[in-house]
């Protein structure tokens, strides 16, 4: 779905309204519903500790308040705190107000009156809803606002921060923080995601974010919606959950080469190809120097190997190609997926530049293939075939020349102007990783965890990049590989949700991708 502004966000409001006969009273129900049906589903014991509801005078304070009236529909123990006079509450949010009826309310007027708060759970682990301030905010915040930001961010440890719309005191264009903001771990934006979700300092606030539908048509929202941000979510990736045909055979389902691997890096070769396989490819084949080939065929009986002549050191050598046999090994394949593992051998960078250069097949380069380029990163543009690259920011750094502080703080703009700059689509890895193509348009990705911050799951998402492309071709090569960057992060959340963060390793990705995949399936259904 298209990333919106503030301004473009209350456009699509008022067209819902004016166009699709949606009362604005009822985009603030269906929001408020939202959120709270998205905590019940989030904290299974939620009925059993204290929920504070901390509401703002203006709209997002509204929404607030139909979270509270839910959540105490739904049996949960609900207090409701007010940082404004009743009397100054209007429109809808009034309206909200008069709702609550049984709902506790107390009036916050005071600093001196904040920690009450706390009181206020009782010793237990409460769940805080921010609805303070949502996407209009102007100016910094100060006085009360700020004392009660400051406050909510010095919780109690484990309690839970769900932010209503964006954290209070965020800018939902561009990301800064006015004053302060709330430290949110769920955030449950509405309709569509906001820019500044995914610039600035919004990464520090955001937490997990989620996207609630409120009942805006999405057609609404692609017309309203100027600029070129998409954001990962299942809907856009319909094309890729066509049930197989019956009929369909190994050679339908595309052949991808991996070229990975090195003396003492097998491991990567092992990933990657297992990552496509288990991703659907009807052939994988791993070129690999020969002295791993018994350690990657001994993994998986399904992949099948082409032994490449090695140097001293166990990396692959240029002999292979000037030989002319690699062309051999290429032929017929539909996507090669080039760098894990390879090393840094000056020969091997030359095979590895040569092959990428070529381009006979779409080619994805991660790694080392990537450091091949290190120094040569003009060398990346070609008018002809076509390229992803999948650097994290360190990777991306090297080949700009900057610092990782300069990619960090710039992620959009660096992605889509290295993009256009070497006509290929650039995956530039971390928090939010955005899948920037040559004609300025970007995809933003927000499934995965940061127990995905291991050795080898990098070398996971080559192996399903190479496999998508395989299958689907590059008709759409763009979304493809946006829809395989989605897909792995939610392995990542899936293997998360078994394992934790921490012990996470990259075979469990593999090993969590079928799981994925039917979750992907079956939410569609529900759509």
């Amino acid at each position: 779905m298209k990333i919106l502004t503030a301004a473009e966000m209350r456009e699509v409001d008022r067209l819902s309204t004016e166009r699709a006969a949606i009362a604005s009273l009822t985009l603030m129900e269906n929001a408020g519903k939202s959120v709270a049906e998205f905590i019940a589903s989030r904290c299974p014991q939620f009925a059993d500790v204290p929920i504070l509801v901390l509401c703002g005078k203006g709209n997002n304070g509204g929404d607030g308040f139909v979270v509270a009236r839910h959540l105490q529909k739904m049996g949960a123990s609900v207090k409701v705190f007010l940082f404004a006079d009743s009397a100054d509450l209007k429109g809808d949010a009034a309206k909200n107000f008069k709702r609550l009826k049984s709902v506790e309310v107390t009036s916050v007027s005071t600093p001196d009156e904040l920690p009450k708060l706390w009181d206020e759970s009782s010793g237990a682990t409460p769940i805080v809803v921010d609805a303070l301030l949502g996407t209009g905010i102007r100016g910094p915040v100060t006085g009360l606002l700020r004392a009660a930001m400051d406050e909510i961010n010095r919780r109690p440890p484990l309690a839970s921060i769900f932010a209503v719309d964006i954290p209070s005191g965020l800018d939902s264009d561009n990301g800064e923080v006015h004053g302060a903001a709330v430290c949110a771990d769920f955030t449950v934006t509405f309709t569509a995601p906001k820019t500044g979700m995914f610039q600035g300092e919004a990464s520090d606030y955001i937490g997990t974010l989620v996207v609630g539908d409120i009942g805006s048509p999405p057609e609404i929202v692609e017309e309203v919606g100027k600029g070129s941000l998409r954001w990962s979510e299942p809907r856009e990736f319909t094309r890729y959950a066509m049930r197989r045909r019956a009929e369909g055979h190994k050679g339908d389902y595309g052949h991808v080469l991996v070229v990975a691997g090195a003396v003492g890096k097998s491991g990567a070769a092992v990933l990657s190809s297992w990552a496509a396989l288990r991703c659907g490819a009807g052939l994988v084949t791993a070129a690999i120097p020969a002295p791993i080939l018994p350690i990657v065929a001994a993994h998986a009986p399904e992949i099948m190997t082409e032994p490449l002549a090695a140097t001293a050191a166990g990396c692959i050598s240029l002999h292979d190609l000037e030989s002319g046999r690699f062309d051999s090994i290429r032929s017929g394949k539909k996507a090669l997926s080039i760098g894990p593992g390879l090393g840094t051998e000056e020969e091997t960078q030359q095979f590895i530049r040569k092959v990428a250069g070529s381009r006979k097949v779409p080619v994805i380069l991660d790694a080392d293939g990537l450091n091949a380029f290190d120094g040569f990163a003009k060398d990346l543009a070609r008018d002809e075939g076509r390229l992803a690259i999948t650097p994290h920011p360190g990777e991306m750094a090297r080949l700009l020349d900057a610092t990782v502080k300069d990619v960090q703080a710039r992620r959009i703009d660096i992605a889509t102007a290295a993009a256009a700059e070497w006509n290929c689509i650039v995956i530039l890895k971390g928090h939010h990783t955005i899948i920037a193509a040559p004609d300025g348009g970007a995809w933003l990705n927000s499934t995965g965890n940061p127990g995905m911050a291991t050795g080898g799951s990098g070398d996971v998402l080559t192996g399903i990049l190479g496999s998508l492309t395989a299958q689907y071709g590059v008709e759409d090569w763009w979304r493809t590989l946006a829809f395989g960057v989605w897909l792995h992060g939610l392995a990542g959340d899936v293997a998360a949700a078994e394992y934790g963060e921490a012990p996470l390793i990259a075979s469990d990705l593999i090993q969590a991708l079928p799981r994925a995949l039917h979750k992907f399936h079956s939410g569609l259904d529900r759509v």
